[in-house]
Formats: structure tokens, sequence, C-alpha cells
């Protein structure tokens, strides 16, 4: 058989599976895997806070440290500054969740909850009122408001650019969402189509097991060599999309808590 006669096929079929449905009333596959995660994030947690010690005694605990040392550092201290233990409990929770939610996702048969826009969405929407929040706590709202346009410009200019910064504001929760959801759910379907083809091929050589068959098998060989590549940069994502979520939510946190 030709492996690519089957493709289309396959590939819808595989696009079925990464949309959310409905399983029992509004519940979803991914709602489930939210829930998980977050019992997951916090047993790791409490699993990892029962053996603190002033020297790690195992790699969890040790890989545990890094990422909450890693999440102080550059997320926290290294934009917030001084103002940064405030924040670090809510950085570190997003971090953490995020990270968690994307490397399970990389499980075969696994659904990432950050693989839906609903998921996204939420995670931004939380991140916005979070920034907001401590904006309007440490400004005052009416300053908050004010504060969009910079000082000393002329009223027409300074109507314009408060616009324009305050629809930007708006825009950071599609911009957060979308990133995320577009890198976690594109890296799924690619590493999903690689593996539909390294199916596909080695099924037509089994099917065929003859010498004409050979090049299938070497085609079947290469896109599992493609495929075990990809989904090592597609792990490296994962670490980089929290990564990217927690840090431009740490510099919202700072331009919504200075003056400027």
């Amino acid at each position: 058989m030709n492996p690519f006669e089957h493709l289309k096929a396959e590939v819808a079929y595989l696009k079925s599976s990464l949309v959310s449905t409905e399983m029992f009333g509004p519940v979803t596959a991914y709602t489930l895997y939210i829930v998980l995660i977050a019992l997951l994030v916090l047993a790791l947690v409490f699993a990892a806070r029962s053996q603190l010690a002033l020297v790690p005694k195992n790699r969890f605990v040790g890989v545990i440290e890094f990422f909450v040392d890693f999440g102080q550092r550059d997320v926290g201290y290294g934009v917030l500054g001084n103002s940064a233990k405030e924040h670090i409990p809510f950085l570190l929770t997003l971090f953490i969740f995020i990270l968690v939610s994307n490397i399970v996702g990389l499980i075969p048969g696994a659904k990432a909850a950050t693989g839906t826009m609903g998921t996204t969405v939420t995670l931004a929407a939380i991140a916005f009122v979070y920034f907001t929040y401590h904006g309007i706590k440490k400004q005052g709202g009416l300053h908050y408001l004010k504060s969009f346009a910079p000082k000393g410009l002329a009223p027409p200019l300074a109507a314009f650019i408060w616009l324009l910064e305050f629809i930007s504001n708006i825009l950071r929760l599609l911009t957060l969402s979308v990133r995320l959801f577009a890198n976690m759910f594109a890296g799924h379907l690619l590493l999903g189509v690689l593996a539909i083809l390294c199916n596909l091929f080695f099924v037509s050589f089994i099917s065929s097991l003859s010498l004409s068959a050979v090049p299938t098998l070497l085609g079947s060989v290469l896109w599992l060599a493609l495929l075990t590549v990809l989904y090592a940069l597609e792990a490296f994502v994962a670490c980089v999309q929290a990564y990217v979520f927690t840090l431009l939510s740490s510099v919202y946190v700072f331009l919504a808590t200075s003056e400027h």
C-alpha cells in the first residue's frame, strides 16, 4: 500500500483528537488534565517540601530547588528587583503549572492542558487580573490609568498615546494566551504527523515483506529519527514557553507597579 494514501484520513483524526470535546456535561478531557496537573503540582511541591535540607539529598529535591531558584533569580529578582518577594509565589505557581502541563502533554496518549485556548486564555486572564490589581493597589486606580501616557505631553498627543497603551495593555491577554497555545498545539500536531508517517511506512513494509519494500522500511526509520529529534526539541520548547509566559507576566507586573 502507499502510505501517503492514508495520511490525510489519519491527520484528520489526529486533529479531531486534539480538539476540546465534552466528555460529560461541561467537563472535557482537557478539564480533567487541568485538575490532574494541579494535583500533580501540589503533590510534587509537598513531597519536595517534606525533604528540604541545606544540601539536597536526592535528585528530585535538587531538580525542584533548581527550578525554584531559577524562577526567583531570573523571573523574580531579575525583573522586579526588591519588590520580587511579594510576587514570587504567584510567578512560580504559574511557571511550575505551565511547565508540568507542557511536559505531561509530551507523554504519548496524554493531552497538554496548555494545548487548548480555554486553558491559555484563563492563565492569561489570571495574570492580567493579577498585575492590574497590583498596579491599582500600588498607584491608585486613577493614577494607574493616567500612567498609560507619559507626563509632559500635549493633551491631544497624550490622549492618543494613552489610547494606544490602553489597547496594548488589553492585548496582553491575547499575546500571552495565543503564544503559548500556538506553540504547544503546533508542536503536538507536528509530532503526531511524524508518528503517523512512521507507523504508516512500517505497516506498509510489514504488509509487503519483500525486497521492493526495503525503501519503505528505510522511510519509516527516517521518520522515526526525525520524530526523535523533534521530540527532544519539543521538550525544550515546553520549558521555554513556560519561562516566556512567566517572564512576560513578571514584566507586566513591573510595568504596572512602577512609575513611568
